[in-house]
């Protein structure tokens, strides 16, 4: 019976996400509205690649359709990871009203709470485009298919979710040493949405660092599209690093789980 209490606490984070979605899906228009806003703005993303790619023949070493097959692993990527733990964005709040002591008080874990309670299902219009635009690109895309490739198809955008996750919680843990953070949090969890969707060449050398492996924003799209290319890093960086995103998305998650830790170790409440 050891299990019965993670049964419990699962079934407790069901309740939560469970109300969270009943909610939004309250106002079925609004809803819908919704979605085809952030949809929407992920086409206007699209349009400045293609725009660009209007005026060149190909960035960075890579084509149009190798281009937008980053771009579609990258939107569906951080429209999963924003949808799960995009309301990390409000923690400050909770910090600032004392919110967050009601959550430490529950038997429940701090971090799953505040993700379960408001999982945005609206990113599902930026997932969409996203997803369109990635089966056109392998559509188009000259792949030489085998086992481990349509693996790596299937898996790519689920793993960048995951590493684009940990540096979200990695990110907006800062809120608890610096209140109103939000401004600093967002330039890694929303500047790594755009920098993912490029290749690496696009960037100075410093933002490729800083980005690319610090921020392991290059594991989210662009290692993974070389490996189903098959095509050599125009960077000259090793070919083991294009099969390394899922290794790397679970040394993002051990990391992010002991900052998040360490960070709420050093939360001493309001005061109020």
């Amino acid at each position: 019976m050891a299990d019965a209490p993670v049964r419990a606490r699962l079934a407790a984070y069901r309740r939560l996400a469970g109300a969270a979605v009943r909610a939004q899906l309250a106002y079925p228009g609004s809803f819908a509205l919704q979605c085809v806003g952030q949809a929407l703005a992920q086409a206007g993303d699209l349009v400045a690649v293609l725009v660009l790619f209007g005026h060149i023949t190909a960035m960075a070493g890579f084509a149009t359709h190798e281009v937008l097959l980053m771009y579609g692993i990258a939107g569906i990527a951080f429209g999963l990871a924003d949808g799960v733990v995009g309301q990390l964005d409000g923690l400050p709040t909770y910090i600032r009203t004392g919110a967050l002591d009601a959550l430490l008080l529950r038997p429940l874990s701090a971090l799953g709470q505040l993700c379960a309670s408001d999982i945005a299902l609206r990113r599902l219009g930026r997932i969409a485009t996203g997803l369109v635009v990635l089966v056109y690109a392998l559509v188009e895309a000259d792949i030489t298919w085998t086992a481990p490739r349509i693996v790596l198809a299937v898996t790519a955008p689920l793993t960048g979710a995951v590493v684009l996750s940990a540096v979200w919680v990695v990110a907006c843990s800062v809120c608890f040493w610096v209140v109103e953070g939000r401004e600093l949090a967002n330039s890694v969890t929303y500047g790594s949405s755009m920098f993912t969707a490029y290749p690496l060449g696009v960037f100075g050398p410093w933002l490729r660092r800083l980005m690319g492996f610090a921020v392991p924003g290059a594991f989210v799209a662009y290692f993974p599209t070389l490996a189903l290319l098959g095509k050599p890093d125009p960077l000259g960086l090793p070919a083991l690093l294009q099969w390394s995103s899922p290794v790397v998305a679970a040394l993002a998650v051990l990391v992010a789980g002991g900052v998040w830790r360490l960070a709420l170790r050093h939360y001493q409440g309001t005061g109020s």
